[in-house]
């Protein structure tokens, strides 16, 4: 496998939704594309989809280090020791009152989430510094601008991931490399449950948006220095209404009317 001297991408979460989405964005303008998740069936199809001259896929655990060093090494030799863009947008929900979960479906959440973007940051880091003009971009949430009832654990991993994002975009100046993150509302993917899209709101903030509006997110802020990235992006203001009162956010939902709707950007 050879890249050929493209420019290079590395997905997690590749096989569906946003991940797929972004492959496929990326590989029609161009550019050599790692695609890695744990769905063996869909990244086949999408080696098939993209041609296998054209990216290398490989089924890979985030939370498990040793893997993830592997499918760098793998990508690495592929590309020549560079990497353009580190997509990390693998992610999982499990939703439900936080005192009825099983704790090991939190710490799922909390080892995919956000372990996983720590893992995949700091064992990058060799071939984004040696990449000029190189991006780490993650994979957040409109959870990540209040803590949503019903997904608190999911929520609060993307907050984890918001501030990691503003405090490494400091830090990888150093390097010269650019930090970003995208938070999404109600997307349009497999992880969302059975009759969401057709039930939810026609406009507004959470309406449904399909997964290719956040893939050119992703491209567009590979050449920018813009750090939080909104779909859509009537999303800023409801970061700037919980930041500016949290209390009065806290009242608004309440109810836990938008359990699942950030559960909808992951993979």
């Amino acid at each position: 496998m050879d890249s050929k001297g493209r420019k290079s991408i590395f997905i997690t979460g590749a096989a569906s939704g946003m991940g797929r989405e972004t492959a496929r964005l990326f590989h029609g303008k161009g550019w050599f594309v790692g695609g890695f998740d744990v769905n063996d069936a869909g990244l086949a199809s999408l080696r098939d989809e993209l041609g296998a001259d054209n990216c290398l896929v490989r089924r890979l655990d985030v939370t498990d280090r040793q893997d993830y060093r592997a499918a760098l090494e793998a990508f690495g030799k592929a590309t020549g020791g560079k990497m353009d863009i580190l997509y990390n947008n693998a992610g999982i929900g499990k939703g439900g009152p936080f005192a009825d979960q099983p704790f090991e479906d939190v710490m799922a959440v909390v080892n995919v989430n956000f372990v996983g973007v720590l893992i995949g940051i700091h064992e990058a880091l060799p071939l984004l510094k040696a990449t000029p003009g190189s991006m780490c971009f993650t994979t957040s949430s409109s959870s990540a601008t209040f803590g949503m009832p019903g997904i608190a654990v999911y929520s609060a991993t993307k907050h984890a991931v918001k501030g990691l994002s503003e405090a490494l975009s400091v830090e990888f100046k150093a390097y010269g490399i650019k930090v970003a993150d995208v938070l999404p509302g109600l997307i349009d993917t497999p992880i969302l449950p059975a009759g969401a899209v057709a039930t939810a709101p026609k406009e507004g903030m959470f309406r449904a948006i399909p997964p290719m509006e956040v893939a050119k997110v992703v491209w567009e802020a590979y050449g920018s220095d813009k750090l939080h990235w909104y779909v859509p992006p009537e999303l800023v203001e409801m970061d700037k209404s919980a930041t500016l009162n949290p209390e009065a956010m806290r009242e608004q939902f309440g109810g836990g009317t938008l359990f699942m709707n950030a559960d909808a950007n992951a993979g």
